[in-house]
This record gives C-alpha cells, structure tokens and sequence, in this order.
C-alpha cells in the first residue's frame, strides 16, 4: 500500500508549464455480462496504460449479487483500484466512459441494468461535483459494500469523503452477497 501523496506537491505540464495536484484516486470495476474477469483485467490494463495515471493498488476480486439490477440479472465481479494521478476529474470520467465503450458496454435508460464493463470514479482527491457528467464523490458508493470491501482490503484506515472512515461504513452495509474468489486475481501489468 502506498500513502497518498501530499495534496500540496503538484506536476508541472513539461509543454505548458501549467501545474497539476497529485490526487489519489479511487476507481470501482464492476462486469455481470460476457468475460468478466476479462473485462475488469482489461479496464485494469487501460487505466495503467493512461497518461499521468499512476495505479497503486488492485484488490482482491469479489462476486456479488447485483443490487438495484433488473430481475434475473447475473452476479458481478467486483474490484477497486487505486492511482495517483493529476488529470482532472473531467478527464478522468471521459477515459473511464471510452473504456468502457471499448469493452462494448450497452447504455440503456433500464437503471443498473447488466453490462460488459462499468468503471465508476468513487473519490478523486477532494474533488466534489454534483453535475450531470460528473457526480463525486460516488454519491452511492458509501452503502455498497461491494465497493467498500475491495477498497478496505487495500486502505483500511481510509476514509470516504463526507460520510466517514470505510470500515465503520463496512460495517453499517448489507455485505451478504460479497464473496471474495480467491481463485480469481487481476494484475497490473
């Protein structure tokens, strides 16, 4: 596990010379459709592969049984990802939305409906936005304990912005249908 950076240090653009904050970043992975340990391999593999993105941690893989899905939707495999990055969230949301296009993800207006591949930007830094495009922090993700679970397996002492440290928020969750597969394991490459 590595400590988030010192919010105060920035990078400056070699061409501009404009500056940038390092902000961790925390990322959700989720799949119930096609090759799902595939699909979340393969968003592992794409965010490791951004400019100025910087992965510092993948969790352990968890299957979960979908919440808020459609009837007869299959269950998930879950994982978080952590990276320090100085893209802007902006920019962040656009690469997690083209990954997931490029892994075939189906937009539909059917809420939580099934999917190939969803990456959703749980925390970035101390960035708030409650836009249309841009909500953070996840404005969910303190009670689905299938993105509280991975993210304490990397950072138990973290602590989700606005809501609390994560473990007392673990704990406050339904949690019944998260279940680690020790078989399974994603890899940054």
């Amino acid at each position: 596990m590595t400590e988030t950076p010192n919010p105060y240090i920035v990078d400056a653009d070699s061409l501009t010379g404009e500056m940038h904050p390092i902000r961790r970043v925390v990322l959700g992975l989720g799949s119930n459709l096609g090759e799902r340990l595939a699909s979340l391999q393969g968003a592992v593999n794409a965010l490791a592969d951004t400019p100025d993105f910087f992965v510092t941690g993948v969790s352990p893989v968890y299957e979960t049984e979908p919440v808020d899905a459609p009837e007869g939707s299959r269950p998930y495999l879950n994982a978080v990802l952590l990276a320090d990055t100085t893209l802007p969230a902006a920019r962040l949301m656009e690469r997690a939305l083209a990954i997931e296009d490029a892994f075939d993800r189906e937009r539909s207006d059917i809420r939580n409906a099934p999917r190939t591949l969803d990456v959703d930007l749980i925390v970035v830094g101390d960035r708030r936005s409650n836009e249309d495009f841009l909500r953070l922090p996840h404005p969910r993700a303190h009670e689905r304990a299938f993105v509280l679970q991975p993210w304490h397996d990397l950072e138990p002492d973290a602590v989700f912005p606005d809501r609390g440290p994560i473990a007392e928020l673990l704990d406050a969750s339904d949690s019944s249908g998260v279940k680690r597969r020790e078989d399974l394991t994603l890899e940054v490459e």
